[in-house]
């Protein structure tokens, strides 16, 4: 145990992102469920209050041309840009993750060359992303086909109008071939939409690079936004001239204050605006966003997998052999940024996660059996991993 313990110290004082803890109300509990909700950067709140008392308070109604509310949308999406790989002009934040699904498969399947009529969408998918995808499929009289994504590349064909996917597995943690899968789906002549939940903010993700179509996600985990705050929708800027919304409100018309009965498109990623945008929560995320200044991507992930690491080799270390077993992949090309393990019995899966929270470490599950922590890398250290790792097997002793 003093082994893990003295690495965990030194890894700490050799941690470039160390530093960036101090940005984020935290006490001393082990925080592992950033994948979840992220925590607080802790300028947020005077932030709020400004916004609150001054803009809101003071200025009302001018604030959405004098403190920027109207542009507020297009302006965070061009600061989340960079965190995906995209460029600036390509990305809206509004509304939540499953509206932005709707949006973009109905959109993608009109995208869609004639005679295309079948919908894939992940097997294992977070269970809202698949019921979008169902609603679309009837909507649109199109087909839908649940696939594993490894079995993507088999199912393609020239039915096929639109592939849904999680880049990062919501359950197990599998980070899947985003660059190999997007391929496939274009040599099959169909469009590729992603859902980033899982992997924006904790790794790169390419979007530009790797011809993403469309892609949804949120921002309340790895970003931090706070509970609830608005999710964000790309489109790729070969596609946004002929994107057609299936919810085109009035904050996405190219003249919204005509107020005109007839529907004319604004040009760029102003086409996946609805409605007016829930300005409180999302100047809150413009806010948290500042936690990235001076942080790559790529940094941000080599400590993720260095932390990941390093928890598995202190669960192999501390917990008795077979209690729980790792289902997140060991290759790092196949791993995000959490780590899950199966409880041997199911039934323990609750009172060790209880037991856990606690005893001071913070992860969630997921049922029957599965235990899951969270890596975020920009508050997360070694020790926090060591300590988990130790409690969880203090638990499991008891």
């Amino acid at each position: 145990m003093s082994d893990l313990y003295e690495r965990a110290q030194a890894l700490d004082a050799a941690d470039e992102l160390a530093g960036r803890r101090e940005l984020f109300s935290l006490d001393d509990t082990v925080y592992l469920d950033g994948n979840s909700l992220g925590a607080l950067p802790s300028h947020v709140p005077a932030r709020m209050q400004d916004v609150i008392t001054r803009e809101w308070g003071a200025l009302r109604i001018r604030s959405w041309d004098e403190s920027g509310w109207w542009t507020a949308p297009e302006r965070i999406g061009d600061r989340i840009a960079p965190l995906v790989g995209a460029a600036a002009g390509q990305i809206v934040v509004g509304d939540s993750t499953s509206v932005n699904v709707f949006k973009a498969v109905v959109a993608a399947s009109r995208l869609a060359a004639d005679g295309r009529d079948e919908i894939l969408v992940d097997a294992t998918t977070f269970p809202t992303d698949g019921y979008i995808a169902e609603s679309a499929a009837r909507m649109t009289g199109h087909r839908i086909v649940p696939v594993v994504p490894a079995d993507v590349p088999a199912a393609l064909g020239p039915r096929t109008a639109v592939v849904l996917l999680n880049h990062v597995d919501y359950r197990t943690g599998r980070l899947h071939d985003l660059p190999g899968l997007t391929d496939a789906v274009h040599a099959a002549g169909a469009l590729a939409v992603w859902d980033l939940c899982h992997s924006a903010g904790a790794l790169p993700v390419g979007l530009d690079a790797h011809g993403v179509d469309l892609a949804v996600g949120c921002t309340y985990k790895y970003l931090n936004g706070g509970p609830g705050s608005p999710a964000y929708l790309y489109v790729a800027e070969r596609h946004q001239a002929a994107f057609d919304s299936p919810l085109p409100g009035w904050t996405s018309h190219a003249d919204p204050f005509g107020m005109t009965p007839e529907y004319t498109p604004a040009d760029g990623s102003v086409r996946g605006r609805v409605g007016t945008p829930d300005i409180l929560s999302m100047l809150a995320l413009e806010a948290a966003l500042d936690v990235w200044e001076g942080v790559t991507v790529e940094a941000v992930r080599a400590k993720s997998l260095a932390l990941t690491d390093f928890f598995l080799e202190c669960v192999a270390a501390y917990v008795p052999e077979g209690r729980v077993v790792p289902v997140t992949p060991a290759g790092h090309a196949e791993r995000g940024s959490q780590v899950s393990l199966r409880c041997e019995n199911a039934d323990d899966t609750e009172p060790v996660m209880r037991a856990l929270i606690e005893r001071g470490v913070i992860g969630d599950l997921r049922r029957p059996d599965v235990l899951r922590f969270g890596f975020t890398p920009l508050y997360v250290g070694f020790a926090d991993a060591e300590r988990a790792a130790r409690i969880l097997a203090e638990v499991l002793a008891a």
